[in-house]
């Protein structure tokens, strides 16, 4: 009875070792598997933003946004300790309203050139016929997060909005003449709260500097869409300290303490290895093919499951695998001689 009971012990220690090393294995695959679907492994640096990350690694990099060489705008001489800074450019113009079949004119601001040649009673409701100022946006020289600088890409996706006041002193003489300040706006109107068609306003948005969180690839020093990612985006942003799950909520967390937990798996099995091999007084020989048997058992079951996914790391299990069963073939011819 009590050598079944030996048996018994050691058949589920071993079983529990394999569990326990199958178990570790298939939740770095599962992180695996779910990480190529974003496109490759992912590490979350948080804070730091090790720069010692290698070249190809996603990473999540939470922090404040700092801005190294601010945006200016030549023409008019604005500059923001901002990551964007965009020009806006509205002109007084006729607009043709339609409702319910009928039709009327009325005179409003608008971003963009109205052709008044389409109006369906285009006599007394003439456009100008261009801007003679353009929008355009302003782009940082260099933004960074932690030790990364972003991307245009990555830019560009930094969420927020806010109004920028001109500065009238940074503004050159010949616009100064033209240009006068009235709520936030440049304009052209003699008479701001009275405009008239043809008047030009022009007003500046920037891009707040802030706290964000930043997932992407690592190239360089720099922040970049992943190019392999199945969603064809390859990136996210987020305002604020936003957790892994958070920004990649369809990746399983990778398990935590894997070698203590594939030591622990192994030890499980040396000890139900001794309780399988026949009673007698033990030695280092019985010890060693313990230690051989369950060597193999884990290294060829962590071979088998990295194969399809890994073959670097399906290999090194392979060899783990092959140390193994040295070992035990060794201890037995040892001891049958």
């Amino acid at each position: 009875m009590r050598q079944w009971t030996r048996r018994v012990l050691g058949a589920l220690l071993l079983l529990g070792g394999a569990g326990l090393a199958a178990m570790t294995e298939q939740g770095l695959l599962d992180h695996r598997h779910a990480s190529d679907r974003h496109g490759g492994q992912i590490i979350d640096v948080g804070a730091t933003g090790d720069t010692q990350v290698g070249h190809g690694y996603l990473v999540r990099v939470a922090g404040p946004v700092k801005v190294v060489e601010a945006p200016y705008d030549p023409e008019f001489g604005q500059r923001a300790q901002v990551p964007v800074l965009i020009r806006h450019v509205e002109m007084f113009q006729w607009r043709e309203v339609r409702v319910a079949g009928d039709i009327h004119y009325e005179l409003d601001w608008v971003d963009r050139p109205v052709d008044s040649s389409r109006f369906a009673h285009p006599a007394g409701h003439a456009n100008p016929e261009r801007f003679l100022v353009q929008g355009k946006q302003f782009d940082a020289g260099q933004v960074r997060l932690g030790g990364y600088s972003l991307s245009p890409v990555l830019l560009h996706a930094l969420p927020g909005s806010d109004a920028l006041t001109p500065d009238m002193k940074s503004l050159p003489s010949n616009l100064a003449a033209s240009f006068s300040l009235y709520d936030r706006y440049l304009t052209t109107s003699a008479k701001p709260e009275q405009p008239r068609l043809g008047d030009l306003r022009v007003s500046w948005e920037t891009v707040p500097p802030q706290q964000v969180t930043v997932f992407a690839q690592v190239d360089g020093d720099q922040l970049v869409p992943a190019a392999s990612a199945a969603d064809g985006k390859g990136y996210d942003v987020q305002v604020g300290d936003r957790a892994l799950v958070d920004v990649v909520p369809d990746v399983p967390e990778s398990p935590s303490f894997v070698w203590p937990r594939r030591i622990a798996a192994l030890l499980l099995g040396v000890l139900g290895a001794l309780l399988l091999l026949p009673e007698r007084p033990r030695t280092h020989h019985d010890v060693l093919l313990a230690v051989g048997a369950s060597t193999l058992l884990v290294g060829a079951l962590a071979c088998v499951m990295w194969l399809g996914t890994d073959m670097t790391a399906g290999a090194e299990w392979f060899g783990v695998a092959l140390v193994g069963l040295g070992l035990a073939v060794w201890r037995i011819r040892a001891t049958a001689e």
